[in-house]
Parts: structure tokens; C-alpha cells; sequence
């Protein structure tokens, strides 16, 4: 890689490589440590004498800037950077937008590794050690075959045909979803999904209805295209449809596995919610995001295959069967408004990244996605068992869990006064992570409790985690 020094003309060459050089360093564009070229290879490259490097070097050892090392070459010193004032976002044009982005609350953020806890319930993650190693490693290599065989060309923004196929065959069998493969559509994870659909429906003060309690990033997203998002109150059916005010355009909801919540959405409220959208002329979001994991009951048909309108976009994602670290989901979208959402993801990323979606289109035509769905099912069926028990057990004074029969997180509820920040706070200082169920609510009151993933922390850990829970409610309620 060529070192990027300009010269212009013929005059005081030292002086401009001087200048440039200087620079460089002191703004920290060449970080300490960085190697420059040797003379010879610098003098070629710009087109002057090795002479004219070599004082250039030996001024800017001189003061310091950099340090020769015998047998190896010229480095640069280690030097605070030069502090030069930059603007303040309050003094550009642009003010208040950024204002209100820089304003936006941060939800459900994952910990690095290095703030994460040893026993941690946060939701939406999974076990590390469950993910197939060796299966994806040679899915990948295939993909890296595809891609070396390619023109080197830019893709489809809708996504890999061999995926779109994958996708389509999956949820048909998985989930009843009632599709064909041109009615995919391949996104970096479900919230650029939402992302997308949002772009071709809102307008500023469009209504939005979704569930309340709810999804925070879709009701963040949704409000950050300008809509008016109405927090629409559920009950053990689901939302309550009747609710939802007339002007609605767009209606966000979790049917299969409400969020947070868990209960699923009657088949009386879906048919009620189809209908009363159909009468709006709103496009209905069915976010599935976790429902291949069910423990108990008769499976659920998704609202997208009760669709005989064309009027449900079903959004899915790989994140919670696989690896958030993967950022591939997808949406289902119906005729109406699936150009639109093609050139929407075409304008925002071109296309998602085609290596992982060669290598899971493997993955799941090889039945790999299938297997390791079974696997973790099994494990989180023995979690999901642990916390209920403990919950009826020894946490029963305290915490009653919300029945769910799906994915990998519970509600429990408080049964008394809790000073719920307060037992977050204890929790972390004996490394158990805890998390709140108030920031989910919008327009409704929110009721107290805790929101308990169990897709990260391993079931040895449950118990040990959960005695800590008890000892600390012991101490505070």
C-alpha cells in the first residue's frame, strides 16, 4: 500500500514532504508505530530523489516525530494528537435532527464481552456453544467456492435466488407460511426489514398502530420515519383490535409469541385483526420472530397464511435460530408492496452481504437449520421447565410467570411491591444480569416485573443464578 503523500510541481519538494509528513502525525492520520516507507520505494513512488527523503526523515527524527530502528526501518513516535476544535453538532444547520436522534433511548443494547455478566437473563441472545461450528464452517467454504466462480458483480437487492428457495421451503414447512420464492426479500436481520416497509408506507403523521407493551425498536423506528405510533393494550388474546383507531396505515404486531409478554393471539383476535386491517387499508406486520421453539399446545397457523388479501408482511429472522452476530432476516411481503420494498433496500444497501447467504442457503437445504432448531429446542424446553419451577417454588412469594408456550423468554410479574431497579442493581454485584419489564410499555401503565431470557445462560447456571435472585428478594421486599 502506497503511503498517500501529493506533490505539486517541482518547488521545495523537501519542504511539502516535510509539511504533509507532520501533519499526518500530528493529527494521528499515521498512528504511532505505523512503518513509513523506505526511502528508495517513497523516492519511486513520488517521482523525486532518495535524497530529498532521507533529510526528511532525519528532520522529522530530529524533532522527534519519528524513530529510526536499526535493521528494520523508519517509525512514527508515539505523540499526542493535535487537539483542534470541531464543530458542535448544535452549530450546524442540521441541529435539531441530530438532536433528536442523539435523543433517542438506547433498548435491549447486548454487553460486550467485557461488560457482560457471569449469570445473565438478557434476551435475544443464545448460547454461544450450541451454534453448529463445523456445519456452518463448511457451508461457508462452499459459499467462498460460489463467490471465487462469480463476475465479481454486484447482486440482487431482493437477495440470492438459492436463498430466497431456501427461505420459502422453510417457513412453508416450518411455520405454514404461504409463499413463493420471488415474494422474499433478504435483509441484514428483521429490523431492517421493518426498516424497509416502514420507508414505503409512513409518511410524516402516518398512524401506527402496535401492541402495548411492545417491541421499543420497531416503535422507535417507526417514529423516526415520522409517523405517529399509538400504543394499542393487549390482553390474554392479544390486541385488542377494536382498539385500533380508524386513519391507522400500518399495524406491528408479534401474534405467535407477543412481545414481551408471550401469550399467543386467539384465532378469534386474528380474524378480527385481519378484517378490521382490510377495512383500514393498512398493511399488517407480523413479526414471528422466535416461534420455532413451542413447548406446549397445538401449533399456531401464522397470520400471514390466514391472509386471503394480500394484506400481511411477514417478517422473520435468523438471529435467534442462529447468531445475532449474522444479521440475516427477511421479510415476506405481499404483492402490493414488494416492488416498492425491492428499490427501498436497493437505494439503502444495495444488496446484504451474498457470503453468508450462500452459506446458509446450504445450511438450510441440508437440513442443518432444521437439526439445530430440534437441539436447542430441547435445551430450551429443560430451562424454560427449570425457571417455571423455581418461579411455583421458592420465588413463588415474590414472582408469578406470564404463561407463554414459545420462544426463549418469560415475563414474571411482581406479586408484591418490588423495588425492581433495586434488585437489578444488587443482582449485577453478584454478576446475575436482570432486566425490567417497565421500558416496554408506551402509552399503557407499566406493571412491574422482569423479563428472563433464557437463551444465553446455560441450565447449570439457572439455579445458582436464581438462589442469588432470592437471597437478594429475601433482603428487599
Amino acid at each position: 500500500m502506497e503511503l498517500h503523500v501529493v506533490i505539486n510541481g517541482r518547488k521545495d519538494l523537501a519542504g511539502q514532504l516535510y509539511q504533509q509528513l507532520r501533519s499526518a502525525i500530528e493529527t494521528g492520520r499515521l498512528a504511532a508505530g505505523t512503518q513509513l516507507p523506505p526511502s528508495r520505494l517513497l523516492a519511486e513512488q513520488l517521482g523525486i530523489s532518495r535524497k530529498t527523503i532521507s533529510d526528511t526523515y532525519s528532520q522529522l527524527t530530529y524533532e522527534n516525530f519519528l524513530t529510526g530502528v536499526t535493521g528494520k526501518g523508519t517509525y512514527v513516535n508515539a505523540r499526542p494528537a493535535k487537539i483542534q476544535r470541531k464543530q458542535s453538532h448544535s452549530e450546524l444547520a442540521s441541529s435539531e435532527v441530530i438532536e433528536s436522534w442523539r435523543n433517542l433511548p438506547v433498548f435491549l443494547r447486548h454487553p460486550t464481552l467485557e461488560g457482560s455478566l457471569r449469570y445473565d437473563f438478557i434476551g435475544g441472545a443464545t448460547s454461544k456453544g450450541q451454534f453448529p461450528q463445523d456445519d456452518w464452517r463448511r457451508c461457508t467454504s462452499h459459499a467462498l467456492r460460489q463467490i471465487a466462480g462469480s463476475k465479481g458483480f454486484y447482486s440482487l437487492p431482493e437477495g440470492l435466488p438459492a436463498l430466497r428457495n431456501a427461505i420459502a421451503r422453510h417457513i412453508a414447512f416450518s411455520r405454514g407460511v404461504n409463499c413463493q420464492d420471488e415474494d422474499v426479500v433478504v435483509c441484514n436481520g428483521a429490523q431492517q426489514a421493518l426498516d424497509l416497509i416502514a420507508r414505503v408506507l409512513i409518511q410524516t403523521g402516518s398512524l401506527v398502530a402496535m401492541e402495548d407493551p411492545g417491541y421499543p425498536p420497531a416503535r422507535l423506528l417507526f417514529g423516526s420515519h415520522g409517523a405517529t405510533v399509538v400504543g394499542v393494550p393487549v390482553d390474554a388474546e392479544g390486541i385488542q383490535v377494536e382498539l385500533i383507531p380508524d386513519g391507522t396505515r400500518l399495524i406491528y404486531v408479534t401474534p405467535s409469541h407477543q412481545f414481551p409478554l408471550g401469550m399467543p393471539m386467539s384465532q378469534a383476535r386474528r380474524e378480527a385483526l385481519l378484517e378490521r386491517a382490510y377495512e383500514l387499508g393498512a398493511i399488517i406486520i407480523e413479526d414471528d420472530y422466535d416461534s420455532e421453539f413451542r413447548y406446549e399446545g397445538r401449533p399456531t397457523d401464522s397470520l400471514q397464511s390466514m391472509d386471503e388479501r394480500g394484506i400481511v408482511a411477514y417478517v422473520g429472522t435468523f438471529s435467534k435460530t442462529l447468531l445475532p452476530e449474522l444479521r440475516l432476516g427477511y421479510a415476506i411481503l405481499p404483492p402490493a408492496i414488494l416492488e416498492a420494498v425491492i428499490r427501498a433496500k436497493q437505494l439503502t444497501d444495495l444488496h446484504t452481504s451474498t457470503l453468508p447467504q450462500w452459506a446458509l442457503a446450504k445450511f438450510i437445504a441440508e437440513g442443518c437449520l432444521l437439526k439445530h432448531i430440534r437441539r436447542c429446542h430441547t435445551i430450551y424446553a429443560g430451562r424454560r421447565e427449570r425457571i417455571l419451577a423455581r418461579m411455583a417454588g421458592d420465588l413463588s412469594p415474590w414472582l408469578e410467570a406470564v404463561p407463554t408456550t414459545a420462544g426463549f423468554h418469560m415475563v414474571v410479574l411482581c406479586k408484591v411491591p418490588i423495588d425492581i431497579p433495586l434488585v437489578i442493581e444488587l443482582a449485577k454485584k453478584v454478576e446475575v444480569g436482570l432486566y425490567a419489564i417497565d421500558s416496554f410499555f408506551y402509552q399503557q401503565a407499566p406493571r412491574a416485573g422482569l423479563f428472563l431470557g433464557f437463551g444465553a445462560i446455560e441450565t447449570l447456571d439457572i439455579d445458582t443464578a436464581l438462589d442469588r435472585v432470592r437471597d437478594i428478594l429475601q433482603q428487599v421486599a
